[in-house]
């Protein structure tokens, strides 16, 4: 069986094993949230997050930025908390911005904006969590 180009195994080594800084758009401070628990969760494996939500919460001691193109240093990857419908945006502000890698998470899926980021130059991984990621690796 063929992997997914979405589920580049390649992309997703990158991404869960040396990119440093992710950017989390559509973080909120609710600990209800999945967003706010896989934030934890790349926190807790060394990852530095970015809240990336229009009203820029301190989120997990991190200071939010109300737009990915405010946010004053480098960010490795771009994980997107928003619905199919909205997350291209995000893809292509990614990047603008010069990410070096874009992560839809599970249930998120722009096949468009998918083929753009990737003909950017631009590693993208799409409908998956890095939790289930991390899980398949270790044979959980």
């Amino acid at each position: 069986m063929t992997t997914p180009a979405h589920l580049d195994p390649t992309a997703i080594d990158w991404m869960l094993e040396e990119a440093t800084t992710w950017a989390v758009v559509g973080l909120s401070s609710n600990p209800d949230r999945t967003s706010y628990r896989i934030a934890e969760l790349l926190q807790a494996r060394g990852k530095k997050i970015v809240p990336i939500h229009p009203s820029a919460p301190v989120v997990l001691g991190e200071q939010g930025y109300a737009t990915l193109a405010d946010v004053p240093f480098p960010v490795d990857v771009v994980d997107v908390f928003r619905r199919s419908e909205d997350a291209g945006r995000f893809a292509d502000e990614a990047v603008a911005i010069g990410a070096g890698g874009v992560w839809f998470q599970l249930g998120v899926v722009d096949q468009a904006a998918f083929e753009r980021t990737w003909a950017a130059g631009v590693p993208m991984v799409m409908d998956t969590c890095p939790a289930i990621e991390w899980r398949r690796r270790s044979g959980a």
